[in-house]
C-alpha cells in the first residue's frame, strides 16, 4: 500500500487523520506515465479516478468534426478523470502526460464508500468539478465574444496563473508547451498563434523557445486580453 505521506496535506484529503489516509489508500495504486503517454482515452469505459501526484497532464477532447481541443491542464495535487462523480460511464476526454508524471488511481468501486466515509473528500472533488464547469463556461464565452488575440492572451495568463514559475526573465510556464498546443487551447490556427507570438516577442511581452513560454510583461499581456493592448 502507498505511504500516507504521499497524499497528506493535499487539498482533497485535508483534515483527514493518519488512519483515515490509510483507508483512502487501501485500494489505490501509483503509476508512472512517460511524457506524451495517455492516462486514459476519450470515450473509453471509465473504470478509475485519479490524483496527479507529480507532473502536469493535458486534457484533450476530439470534437465530432475530428478537431482536437486542449480543454485544460491538470497540475500536481489535483484530482482528474472524475467520470464516476459526474455519473458518466465513459471518459469525456483524453488525459495525456505533458511531462513524465506520477498518478495515483482508485477503482470506481471505491468512490461511493470514500465519499460516504469522508464527506470532505467528496466535497473537495465536487468543488473541482464546479471549477472545471466555470472554466469551461468562461472559455465558451471567450470563443463567442473575444477576438483571437484576446483568446491567446487569456490562455497564456491562465497557464501562468496555474503553473507559472518566477524566473529572472519573467513568469515561465513550468511545462513544455508548443504553439500548436496554444492553438488547440484557443480554437485557432498554428499560423495565427505563431504570428501573434512573434509580434509579442518583438515587443518584449513574451519569450519562447524549446517548447517553453515565458511571460516577460504580464501587465502588457493583460491589457491585450482586456482589449487595451499595445498596437
Amino acid at each position: 500500500m502507498l505511504d500516507r505521506s504521499v497524499i497528506a496535506g493535499l487539498p482533497p484529503f485535508e483534515g483527514l487523520r493518519p488512519d483515515d489516509l490509510d483507508v483512502v489508500l487501501e485500494h489505490a495504486r501509483a503509476t508512472r506515465y512517460a511524457r506524451d503517454s495517455a492516462v486514459f482515452e476519450q470515450d473509453a469505459p471509465a473504470t478509475s479516478f485519479f490524483l496527479l501526484l507529480d507532473g502536469h497532464v493535458r486534457v484533450v477532447r476530439i470534437t465530432p468534426e475530428g478537431e482536437q481541443i486542449i480543454s485544460r491542464y491538470i497540475n500536481a495535487g489535483e484530482m482528474f478523470g472524475l467520470a464516476v462523480a459526474m455519473g458518466r460511464a465513459a471518459y469525456p476526454a483524453t488525459a495525456i502526460a505533458a511531462v513524465d508524471c506520477v498518478v495515483v488511481a482508485w477503482p470506481n468501486s471505491a468512490w461511493a464508500e470514500l465519499s460516504r466515509r469522508f464527506p470532505s473528500f467528496g466535497a473537495s472533488t465536487y468543488r473541482t468539478i464546479g471549477k472545471w464547469l466555470q472554466e469551461t463556461h468562461a472559455r465558451m464565452l471567450e470563443l463567442v465574444t473575444a477576438q483571437v488575440e484576446q483568446r491567446v492572451a487569456h490562455a497564456l495568463l491562465r497557464l501562468a496563473h496555474q503553473a507559472g514559475r518566477k524566473t529572472p526573465e519573467g513568469i515561465e510556464i513550468d511545462f513544455p508547451i508548443t504553439r500548436q498546443d496554444i492553438a488547440e487551447m484557443t480554437a485557432t490556427t498554428l499560423h495565427t498563434v505563431s504570428r501573434l507570438m512573434s509580434a509579442w516577442e518583438e515587443k518584449g511581452i513574451v519569450a519562447s523557445g524549446r517548447q517553453k513560454v515565458t511571460i516577460v510583461d504580464p501587465h502588457a499581456l493583460m491589457l491585450i486580453a482586456e482589449q487595451r493592448g499595445r498596437k
